[in-house]
């Protein structure tokens, strides 16, 4: 009896300490969308990119008038023409065609590589104020509320919301 009751509080004892140490863990969350969406850097950002994709439109509208007038020039006189000038014009169709498929493909990455580019600096730069609010404020965690990053549920009322110290550490209103 007296061993099963050495054991009870040995194996009580770490549980009861643990739940002790717990009250003084401090957990926060943030809301990383809205205070990304709200940096300037991203703002900026959006604007420059915005703008690449206004001139890849344009390139891309003007091959592809090109292409549609030379098609529907080649259509029209293809019966009549010779076969060495039909040749010639139906590879000059195909020629732009790939063209414009290869300069819409290179477009699209060039704009993925560039977003990259573009955000990866500010999320880095969003993750440092972070790490620093949780660091100067003894949080243990701050999860971000903006996403649903496989926590199944959480309470609000049970953490602090350190959006505003976030958004104070990169000086944002």
């Amino acid at each position: 009896m007296t061993k099963k009751l050495l054991l009870a509080i040995a194996l009580i004892l770490p549980l009861s300490l643990f739940a002790q140490d717990n009250k003084d863990l401090k957990f926060g969350h943030v809301n990383r969308a809205e205070i990304f969406q709200s940096m300037p850097e991203t703002l900026a950002a959006t604007k420059k990119l915005e703008d690449l994709q206004a001139n890849y439109k344009k390139e891309i509208d003007k091959i592809n008038d090109e292409y549609q007038k030379k098609g529907s020039e080649f259509i029209a006189t293809k019966d009549s023409l010779p076969e060495a000038i039909r040749t010639r014009r139906m590879t000059e169709v195909q020629d732009l065609q790939q063209r414009l498929n290869s300069f819409y493909e290179e477009s699209q990455k060039d704009m993925q590589r560039q977003e990259q580019e573009l955000v990866v600096p500010i999320n880095q730069k969003l993750q440092n104020a972070i790490k620093a609010v949780g660091e100067e404020n003894g949080y243990v965690y701050i999860f971000d509320i903006s996403v649903n990053g496989g926590l199944v549920y959480w309470s609000t009322a049970k953490s602090d919301d350190v959006t505003a110290k976030v958004r104070a550490k990169l000086n944002l209103k």
